[in-house]
């Protein structure tokens, strides 16, 4: 079972971080305007988050870019709501009234992540939006347009380079030095960094944790072409922390204080060279223990699945047995009554969708079917289970031959 600290998500603040919120600090004591981009995956959500945080109150806002929603409602609602306002009353009334709120809470500054999936009116309405706080509050908002992207390519220029009116008043708000700005990934040495900071978050479960060791080997495997297709030569945290806590929880569930590198070779492999490989899931599916060993070649799997299937043909022939064993139980018993009863509280309807028909007594075990009355199941006392031979049928075949019993009983 993983560890619940393999599912908690950790904030670290890496150089990247520190450059990335370096730029939105900027932006929110110069009040400028900036369109900033790094790869997907590199932890700019987390930053924001952290920097909201860090800021408190409603200093700064930052909401995330209205998916599959072209209206300008969809960006305004979510401003209302980071604001704490409730959606109360039409658009065209509560639209006038936004800037007057961001001004009465003292917000300096907007935050858009995933602004690549703004469209033309969420940036009209953006650009409609700071120039009423300029020209009525004298209110200035710095706007920071937090955007994925590999590359040299640029989010949202195109729109900014069309020669209408409306962007070309939009782009001259755009710092004059940095209206585009990349935030750069992780270089080799700010790989070890966070690999150190990595060993102290896990120290509790590995004592001897030294992952700084294959610092170089796990820089080399996550600027392959297939993560690092523009061949920056840098490392998104995504694939950092995907690489690491995979490794940590291999490692922790075979009981290893320390990782290994056939460890670290097994899950470049896999994540890394074979990340685009399709797994066909079959059977039992992830997370179920069976009883088959690891290594089982698919022969013998076809073999187990043939002896099941023999299997359930036997139990088909064998229940019309059960059910004269389990008659032959109640009628001849010469062992006294069980003297368990009991009375249990339930819900009617959920006993009724449960489909659950039959109730092993807790003492003696046997086995009865029982009908709810006035809310509550009664278990009366009864003969005692008649002792007998050890059944060598498989257990999924007992408890397929139990509900054919049932059913023959309720039929």
């Amino acid at each position: 079972m993983t560890h619940p600290l393999f599912r908690k998500e950790i904030f670290v603040e890496t150089a990247f971080e520190k450059r990335f919120q370096a730029m939105l600090r900027s932006a929110w004591h110069k009040r400028s305007w900036h369109v900033i981009v790094a790869d997907p995956g590199s932890g700019k959500t987390m930053g924001i988050r952290d920097m909201v945080k860090t800021a408190g109150s409603r200093t700064i806002l930052a909401v995330t870019a209205p998916k599959n929603n072209e209206e300008e409602q969809a960006l305004g609602d979510q401003l209302f709501t980071a604001l704490g306002i409730p959606l109360r009353g039409q658009w065209r009334t509560r639209k006038p009234k936004l800037m007057g709120h961001l001004h009465q809470y003292g917000t300096q500054c907007l935050i858009v992540d995933d602004a690549h999936d703004l469209s033309l009116e969420h940036l009209m309405f953006i650009k409609e939006l700071t120039d009423q706080g300029r020209l009525q509050y004298d209110h200035p908002l710095g706007l920071c347009l937090v955007a994925a992207g590999r590359g040299n390519t640029i989010p949202l220029k195109e729109i900014l380079d069309q020669p209408e009116t409306t962007w070309l008043q939009f782009r001259r708000r755009l710092d004059k030095l940095e209206p585009f700005c990349r935030v750069a990934g992780h270089t080799s040495e700010e790989v070890r960094d966070i690999l150190a900071t990595l060993e102290t978050v896990y120290r509790e479960l590995f004592p001897q944790l030294n992952l700084r060791q294959w610092g170089s080997s796990i820089y080399t495997w996550l600027t392959q072409p297939v993560l690092d297709p523009t061949h920056s030569g840098r490392v998104t945290m995504d694939y950092l922390m995907k690489f690491v806590t995979t490794t940590l929880e291999w490692s922790y569930a075979a009981g290893d204080t320390e990782v290994g590198a056939e460890t670290l070779e097994k899950a470049a492999s896999l994540l890394v060279l074979r990340r685009d490989t399709l797994w066909i899931i079959d059977g039992a599916g992830p997370d179920v223990i069976t009883s088959q060993p690891a290594s089982a070649e698919p022969e013998s799997a076809n073999g187990t699945e043939r002896e099941r299937e023999t299997g359930r043909d036997r139990s088909q022939q064998n229940t019309t047995k059960t059910v004269e064993t389990v008659e032959e139980q109640e009628q001849t018993n010469p062992s006294p009554n069980c003297t368990f009863s009991g009375v249990v509280s339930i819900d009617l309807n959920v006993f009724q969708e449960s489909l659950v028909l039959l109730v092993e007594c807790p003492d003696c075990g046997r086995t009865r079917t029982l009908s709810p009355s006035k809310g509550v199941l009664r278990f009366r006392p009864h003969s005692k289970r008649k002792i007998s031979a050890p059944n060598t049928m498989p257990r999924w075949a007992q408890c397929e031959t139990i509900w054919e019993v049932v059913r023959g009983e309720t039929g």
